[in-house]
This record gives structure tokens, sequence and C-alpha cells, in this order.
């Protein structure tokens, strides 16, 4: 008997297709072999993870720690919840369930055609000259340092071209990565930055009993140190904006999500008709071509669960390593700063070289390693921002306009070129750090989000009811869409505030 909750008959005329084959690494009873399977899996999500990282752990989540000691730990759950799990995961869904790209259904929007795609490129694309600018700064900061030691504050304008030869680097190579490589390289980056993370925050010895107070005291924002900069302690709302966007990546890293689990061809995506069903549902919707019957509608159900394994690793991992470098600076900067011992910390662009307390805490030896890790995590994330944006534009400019031909490699050139010249724009500006992470904030890490699952959640409601989300997952996307518009109110409002005092 069909399902009631599908249509009897396919708009288009055509038969339903039948379930995509089940997962291999998932079939069989679960032993040591199946569970190294499955942990292959873990792949897409590890570039969500990684970029979130080099972008935003590696130096706004430490200044947390730093500056509201254990307090913070539940908004770093609640980011990872809300764009590490119900963001991934609704995007990732649609695109498994449907095999439909994102671009094609969004395109067809009430309204101008693609207006919504034209604004999440446009609120990524804006953002990305002062993303570029405060990663790329610090780390020319910190070659300066490591060449010229503590006079690098004397080399101002070196530290500069040094910014501007490590961005230029990562995007020149970038050209060259394919998917594989990138996978493979961003992998490699977060088992080094698990591992490193974990052992370095044991041997530094947080208090774990105010962690786990910190972790539990949703909706708590704790007063500044009094060591921390003016600035901080004058606008810390709009602080916590910039921490709870930073953790997690930027709109377009959840964007293109669907994208690489199609490469991984989980769900529908792996269909063999994929080209045939892509067409129909260009021309109507999933309902035309998703199979009926119930036991076929419980396949389709279940090819996705690569798609969960993989959301649930990538969470897992953002959690743990955010929460580590929180931890980090509460355990070692935090005391510090409020003894007045370490003035003028997370000051000007000594981003990178105030943390290496932390590790010179455990042995001075322990600095090198430390640098060498977040350069790399830093670099991870440069070398992947190309590929995102280029995937995003080629899929979305296609929806907009199918009767070009838009080619994924020329449109990476390109973007290379702008996200040159604007990076290179803001390093020479004279801008400051807080400046430029509170206009990424505001448009790519909170709004851009927020939009993205908004979107998510209406994609839900184009699938027939038998394939949509289940009720708990539907509300958490809801209360994620929420918090997101409620962030992206305080990130504007710090955007304002920051711009009217320059």
């Amino acid at each position: 008997m069909s399902d009631a909750s599908l249509p009897p008959r396919a708009a288009d005329g055509a038969a339903p297709v039948d379930p995509p084959p089940p997962c291999a690494a998932l079939e069989g009873p679960w032993s040591l072999r199946k569970m190294s399977r499955v942990a292959r899996l873990f792949g897409p999500a590890a570039i969500v993870a990684s970029v979130a990282i080099g972008a935003g752990e590696t130096i706004i989540v430490v200044r947390a720690g730093a500056f509201f000691a254990y307090g913070l730990l539940w908004m770093v759950l609640g980011s990872v919840l809300v764009k590490g799990v119900f963001a991934t995961y609704l995007l990732g869904r649609y695109a498994a369930v449907s095999g439909e790209p994102l671009g094609q259904r969004l395109v067809r929007l009430p309204g101008p055609r693609g207006w919504l795609l034209l604004l999440l490129m446009f609120l990524e694309l804006a953002a990305a000259g002062p993303l570029w600018a405060a990663i790329a700064r610090p780390s020319g900061e910190l070659i300066g340092y490591l060449i010229y030691g503590s006079s690098v504050a004397d080399h101002a304008a070196v530290t500069q071209l040094l910014s501007v030869a490590f961005l230029t680097a990562a995007l020149l190579l970038s050209l060259a990565l394919t998917y594989e490589g990138l996978e493979r390289q961003q992998l490699i980056i977060c088992g080094l930055l698990v591992t490193g993370t974990i052992i370095g925050t044991a041997l530094v010895r947080p208090d774990m009993g105010a962690a786990l107070a910190g972790l539990l005291s949703f909706g708590k924002f704790p007063e500044a140190v009094a060591g921390a900069p003016a600035s901080a302690r004058a606008n810390s709302a709009a602080m916590l904006a910039v921490t709870f966007g930073y953790v997690g990546g930027s709109v377009m890293t959840y964007l293109v999500y669907p994208d690489w689990i199609a490469l991984h061809g989980w769900g529908m995506s792996g269909h063999p008709r994929i080209d045939e069903i892509r067409r129909r549902a260009a021309a109507g919707s999933p309902g035309d071509y998703l199979p009926r019957e119930p036991h076929q509608v419980a396949a389709v159900r279940r090819s996705i669960a690569p798609l969960k394994w993989d959301v649930a690793a990538g969470a897992a991992v953002l959690l743990v390593v955010t929460a580590a470098f929180m931890l980090a600076g509460a355990a070692v900067i935090h005391p510090q700063m409020a003894s007045g011992k370490l003035s003028g910390a997370f000051a000007g662009w000594s981003l990178l070289t105030s943390q290496a307390s932390i590790w010179r805490a455990i042995h001075p030896s322990l600095v090198w390693v430390y640098y060498i890790c977040v350069l790399a995590a830093l670099w991870g994330t440069l070398q992947a921002y190309p590929d995102i944006y280029a995937r995003c534009v080629t899929e979305y400019s296609q929806a907009i306009w199918p009767q070009r031909r838009w080619r994924q490699p020329v449109i990476q050139r390109w973007i290379c070129l702008y996200v040159f010249i604007a990076a290179t724009a803001f390093i020479f500006s004279g801008m400051q750090f807080d400046l430029l992470t509170t206009i990424t904030a505001f448009l790519a890490t909170n709004l851009g989000v927020a939009i993205a699952v908004v979107a998510a959640l209406y994609l839900n409601f184009q699938l027939p009811p038998a394939y949509r989300t289940r009720g708990w997952v539907l509300a958490g996307g809801v209360v994620a869409a929420a918090v997101m518009l409620a962030v992206s109110a305080i990130a504007g409002w710090g955007v304002w505030a920051d711009l009217t005092r320059s």
C-alpha cells in the first residue's frame, strides 16, 4: 500500500525512481572492521570543522577564555549545536534526500530570480576581505615575531608584507588543490589539532569544576577581566556575538557542504539515475520522483546515515578543539591578566604571540610546536576558502543564469584575484582586528548563517511529508534560526558602534 503522505502519481507522469543502494560501510553487524569503515566516512564535515577552527578558535576563542575565564563555555556548546549540528545537517539533508542541488531549488523562491542566492553570495564575498585580513595579518605578525623577536613592533611594514605573502601563497596553491587533496589535508589538520589541544589542555590543568559550571550556565554573561582592553569591557555584547559567530564557519562553509556530500554519493545524490533525478527536480519537485512505498521511503531515509555520522564527527571535533582552546586561555592567560602580570595581551596584532604563554607554562620548547600548529591551522583555513567560494558561486550562477556556461576553475581564479585585492587593501588600511572581525561576524558568520538556516527549514518543507525531518530536529532548527537572528542583531549593533566610534 502506498504512503498516504505522498501523491499517488507524479506530476510529470513518470514513475518514481527506486531507492539508492545502501552505504556499504554501514552494512553488516558492528565489529572493529565496520567501525573502521564508518570512521572513514568522516570527510566533508572535517573541512567545515577545520575551516572554523583556523578562523576562530586559534584567536577568538582563546581571547574569550582569557577575558571571561570559563564563563562562556556554554556559548561554545550552543554555537556548535546551532551551526555544527543543525545548520550543517539540515542543509546537507535536503541534498541527500532529494538529490537536488540547493541552488536549483532556492532559485525558484518568489520574487526576482535568484535574489536569495545573490544575497548569500554578497554576504560571504563582502566579508572575504576582512576575514582574510584578520587571518593573514596575525599570521604575518607571528612570522615576523619568529624572525625579529620582541622587536617585531618596529617592523610593521615588513609584517604587513609577510601577511600578504602568506595569503598569496595560500591563494596560489589552492588553485592546484583538488577536493580529494583538500579533504585529506583538513583531516590531517583536524587530527593534529584534536590531539595537540587535548594534550596541551590536560597539561595546563584547568579548573574542571569551574569549566563544568561555565558549560551549564546557559544565558549567563560574565564580566570581562579587569586586565582586558577597554574596548572589550565597554562592548562585551558585540565581542560575545563575534565569538559566537566565529565558533563554526561562515555561511558558504555550510552552503557548500551539500556539494561535498554529493561528491561522496550519499543518499539520493549517489543514485545511478542522478542526472534524471536532477532534471525532474528542475522541472517539478522532489515529490515527482521520490519512491512512494513505505519500505522504499525507509530505504531512502536509511541511505543518508553517512551524513549523520559525518555531521556528528565534525561537531565533536569542533566542540573538543574549541573548548580546549577556551580552557587553555582561561587556565593560563586569564589569571595572568587578572593579576596584572600580562598587560597588553591581545592588543594590536599580537594576537597569536600572546598565546605563547599557554605553551610556555607547560614547557618552553612547546612554544615552537604551538607556532607550527597554529600556522598550519590558519593555512588550512585559507586553503579551503577558495574552493568553498568557487563551488557556491558556480552552482548559484548556473542556477540563476542556466543559459550561460560557468566553469569553476575560471571562477576560482577570479575569486582569488578579488580576495587578494580586498584582503591586501584591508591589511594596509590600518583597520584594527576587532573591527575586521566584527564586520565579518555580522555579514558572514551570523547574518549569513541565520539566513541559510531559515532557507534549510524552507527546503525541508519542499520534501513530501514522509521525507521531512523528525519533529525534534525541526524544533531544533527553528530554535537555531531564532538564535542566529538574535545574535546577528547584536553583531549588527556592534558594527554600527565600532564604525561610529572610528
